[in-house]
């Protein structure tokens, strides 16, 4: 028998085993559930012990929840263009979150030299992570097109290393951070109405920062995604990826709609990254996170999936949340980690990916 067969079982393992582990580390008495006396079934033992854990930590985990939906779109909109560059150039982009990181920076003089709000400023990070983009992939990605792809990847493994170092240099280890002088208290949105933040909803807070970096991210995602769907640019970009030769036959020029992708690619992070500095500092191995976690979303969403990508954002962020409340003082990637295997062993596609 081949071991798919035994997936139910193997699920429901991991099931029980998860709920016995969170059980174990919130110091929740699942002996007493065991014992022949105990009234009632095991597992309406282990739900009622269950429900009183909810009950003292439920306001926790709703704040978690909240809090991983609202980075999770973030995330999404980073994988979006990680995603977008592996579909069309087929190359694992190791750079992406060191680009992202000279996004942070550039939002960052911005603000702190020229007094430019970094939502303001995104209309000046976008163009030119773009272009940015473009001559990376003139100068690094183009020579190497046709290497094998281990020899790509350790080349865009370089660039991370050189990106960083060039930034330390520059730029010091020193966290470098922002503060807006609105977004508490009440905030006049677009001089339309007046909202008081932060917004507690089901005693869950939610920061003016991260909404409207939630919400940047949808945004922006919903223009990038239309304009795959609906523009020409876009019907040339997914030919490329579905059919290079095909594409290059009707008169496609697939170099230029490579060097357009990486540089879309790399002006998602340069969005992410003036989203996020609000809340997040700038110092030079900041993408670090970002990247790992990409990665991750890329194969959870499916390869080269737009609505996957942004589908995988959330549910990663969430988990990564709520790691931290199942399993206080464990890092908060384990959970991440633990989802992406179970992505590889069950559906190594990805949720929206098609099966080759």
């Amino acid at each position: 028998m081949e071991w798919k067969q035994y997936r139910g079982s193997l699920i429901g393992g991991l099931v029980v085993i998860s709920l016995f582990a969170i059980l174990i580390y919130n110091n929740v008495d699942w002996r007493a559930c065991l014992e022949p006396e105990a009234e009632g079934f095991v597992l309406s033992c282990v739900a009622e012990n269950t429900s009183a854990w909810y009950a003292r930590y439920g306001v926790v985990m709703r704040q978690a929840t909240v809090s991983g939906l609202l980075i999770g779109g973030v995330y999404g909109l980073v994988a979006l263009g990680l995603t977008m560059i592996f579909g069309v150039l087929e190359i694992i982009n190791f750079a992406h979150g060191a680009l992202m990181t000279v996004g942070l920076y550039i939002t960052f003089i911005l603000f702190d030299t020229f007094g430019i709000d970094p939502y303001l400023g995104l209309f000046i990070t976008v163009p030119l992570l773009f272009f940015i983009g473009l001559i990376v992939y003139r100068v690094v990605i183009h020579p190497a097109r046709d290497a094998p792809h281990h020899n790509q990847l350790l080349l865009t493994l370089g660039l991370t290393l050189l990106i960083e170092n060039l930034l330390l240099m520059v730029f010091t280890a020193t966290p470098r951070a922002i503060r807006l002088d609105y977004g508490r208290g009440e905030t006049n949105i677009l001089g339309l109405f007046v909202m008081q933040f932060p917004i507690r909803i089901w005693r869950a807070v939610i920061t003016f920062d991260k909404l409207l970096a939630f919400l940047g991210a949808l945004v922006v995602t919903a223009i990038l995604y239309t304009i795959i769907q609906k523009t020409d640019l876009g019907k040339a970009i997914r030919a490329t990826a579905q059919e290079r030769d095909g594409a290059a036959l009707v008169g496609i020029n697939t170099d230029w709609i490579n060097m357009i992708t990486f540089g879309i690619g790399t002006a998602c992070v340069g969005a992410a990254a003036a989203l996020v500095l609000p809340f997040r500092p700038a110092d030079p191995t900041a993408g670090n996170l970002f990247n790992i976690t990409a990665f991750i979303i890329v194969v959870l969403g499916g390869m080269g999936n737009a609505i996957g990508a942004l589908l995988g954002g959330l549910i990663i962020g969430l988990t990564q949340e709520l790691t931290g409340i199942f399993f206080p003082g464990s890092p908060d990637l384990i959970g991440v980690f633990v989802i992406f295997i179970l992505v590889l062993l069950f559906r190594p596609q990805g949720l929206l990916g098609q099966a080759a």
